[in-house]
Order: structure tokens, then C-alpha cells, then sequence
């Protein structure tokens, strides 16, 4: 190792998924085991501009790796895209002698932390943690397990009442540029249709799915729809097919925000702890710019260029397999 790191920050950025405290839980506990500082920066890049950073032990951590959120909160930060606003960050980390930092976020997270690597010679390693799960460089983001067995066990609970009332329900999880909620989702409910972005699923080719399972009489239709396809979300989706296809008692239930809360999963869990844990030794070896991550179950460090820039595509076969499954 080429160790130069004294002090280590850690923060939470962008949109909270479960799993971010087991990953800020590992980070602290491996910085301590190794002998640094590590300091807590609350509300990400805005609370670096602010100076809202504390020194953390392991007790500051005990009891949160069952916990959704982030005991660090998390915030939009407008003025860190700005050079005073990064010139400004800077210097509250100097104040704490910070040298090295680790971030807990997603592509907007990995961003701003190329623009201030650019101007200021503080090294980032960034752990992925989206429920969105549209990271290049690992196989599962934190947050992405939990928040599709909460919208597994949402539609399972619909299906029901579908069921016993003969309607069409048409259920909007999240994933505004990525449809890896709504494919995994809707292929463990056993979906009859999944509307995402990266598909092109026209409303007539819908309608004629639907159709056909009228035929074979079916006695409920779930149709689940990520909220940036592009024939509009499940309410705009639901208000089209009516108009044409009227069988069935059409309604529309949205999950929100409940896919983000919740204790984490084992799943996430266990990755959170070997992220955070993995991300502390990759500031010790020197690495800089890079996200820690898992394919094939081993790590991978992927440059920060590349995982933001490149995100994965939802996979042909998975798409193959719903339309054969669903028929």
C-alpha cells in the first residue's frame, strides 16, 4: 500500500437508498481498525460547502445497519457546481485536515467529484448507491435489491385484489431513465406487460397483449410501468388503453417512495459492508477517481469517467424472457 491517507471523510449524495448506513457503517469501522480519523460530512456536497462535518467513532455508527436512509442525510447541492462553491469545500475539508474521501451516491455523485478532483488534490472513491441500479462498472448498485422486493410485495398484494374485482391494473414504480425496477419487478409478478424506457412498446402492441389475455380468459391484467417510459407514466399509460380497450375495470396504483425506505436487505446489507470496507483499502493503495463495485462477484474499480457516462442497458434476454413468459 501506498499509504498516505490520514483522515477520511465520508458522505451520503443524491437520492437515498437502503443500504447507504451499512455502507457508512463499514467505512468508519474499517478507518478506525486502520488507525485514521474519519469524519461525517451531513448533507452531502451542500453540508462540505457548509462546513457540517464531525468526527466519528464507532459507537457514532452501532445500531444503523438495519436502517433505511442515511444518518448523514443527503441533498441537492446547486452551489457546488459552481467554483466558489468548490473552492469553498475545499477549505472546510483542509480545516479538518481531510485527505481523503469516500461517496456514497450515484452519477451526479461521481460527477461533482471529478469537477472538484480537477481543481483540488483531494482523492474520491465512490460507492455506488442507487436504487436504480444503472451504474456501469458493477452488477448491483446498494438499494436495488430492497427497493424490488418492496415492489414485488407491492404487486403481489395488488394482484390480489386484481384478482378478485377482474380489473387492469396498471402499477408505476420508479426508474425515470432505467427500467431495471419495472423488468424484475414485473417478471417476479408475473406481469402481463412492462413498459420501460429502454423498450419501445407502442400502446397498440399493448393493447394487443391485453387483448389476447382477455381471449384466454384472464381474470386480472397487471401492467407495470416505470415512471420515465415513454408513453408517459402509468396514469397517462392507463388513460390511452382505456379509451380503446375497456374489458376490464382499469385502475392505477403508484408505489412512490416507499421503494426507496425499509431495512435494507441481506443483499444489501452484506454488499454495503464489503463496499464501504473495500472503498477505505482503495484510498490506502492509492487509488483515486474510481468506483468500488462487484461484477462476478469479485471487485472492480471503475473509473469515475466511465461509470458516470456509461450506464448499463437492461439485458435483451430479460426482455425476451417476460414477453414468453407473459404469453
Amino acid at each position: 500500500m501506498t499509504d498516505n491517507i490520514k483522515s477520511i471523510g465520508v458522505f451520503t449524495s443524491g437520492g437515498d437508498a437502503p443500504g447507504m448506513n451499512a455502507a457508512v457503517r463499514a467505512v468508519v469501522r474499517t478507518a478506525i481498525y486502520y488507525g485514521k480519523k474519519v469524519y461525517g460530512i451531513h448533507r452531502g456536497y451542500e453540508g462540505m460547502i457548509d462546513g457540517e462535518i464531525e468526527e466519528m467513532t464507532s459507537g457514532s455508527v452501532s445500531g444503523i445497519i438495519h436502517r433505511g436512509g442515511t444518518i448523514l442525510k443527503t441533498a441537492r447541492s446547486p452551489r457546488f457546481m459552481t467554483q466558489e462553491g468548490r473552492a469553498e469545500a475545499y477549505q472546510q475539508l483542509k480545516k479538518h485536515d481531510i485527505n481523503g474521501i469516500v461517496a456514497l451516491g450515484g452519477d451526479g455523485t461521481f460527477k461533482g467529484a471529478l469537477q472538484f478532483n480537477s481543481e483540488f488534490d483531494i482523492p474520491f472513491i465512490g460507492i455506488p448507491c442507487t436504487i436504480d441500479n444503472d451504474l456501469f462498472g458493477t452488477d448491483f448498485t446498494i438499494g436495488y435489491d430492497t427497493a424490488i422486493n418492496t415492489a414485488m410485495e407491492a404487486i403481489d398484494k395488488i394482484r390480489d385484489t386484481a384478482a378478485a374485482h377482474n380489473r387492469l391494473f396498471f402499477v408505476e414504480v420508479m426508474g425515470r431513465d432505467a427500467g431495471f425496477i419495472a423488468m424484475r419487478a414485473g417478471i417476479s409478478t408475473g406481469a402481463e406487460a412492462i413498459l420501460i424506457p429502454e423498450s419501445k412498446l407502442s400502446i397498440d402492441q399493448l393493447i394487443d397483449k391485453l387483448e389476447k389475455g382477455w381471449e384466454r380468459q384472464k381474470t386480472s391484467c397487471i401492467v407495470v410501468v416505470a415512471e420515465g417510459d415513454e408513453e408517459g407514466g402509468a396514469f397517462q399509460v392507463a388513460e390511452k388503453v382505456k379509451q380503446r380497450f375497456n374489458y376490464y375495470d382499469t385502475r392505477v396504483s403508484v408505489i412512490g417512495h416507499i421503494q426507496r425506505g425499509g431495512n435494507p436487505s441481506c443483499q444489501d446489507r452484506v454488499l454495503a459492508s464489503r463496499l464501504g470496507f473495500a472503498a477505505v483499502e482503495a484510498l490506502m493503495q492509492g487509488r483515486r477517481n474510481e468506483m468500488v463495485g462487484v461484477l462476478h462477484r469479485d471487485l472492480s474499480y471503475t473509473p469515475f469517467e466511465k461509470a458516470a457516462k456509461h450506464h448499463l442497458e437492461v439485458s435483451p434476454y430479460l426482455m425476451m424472457l417476460q414477453e414468453i413468459l407473459s404469453t
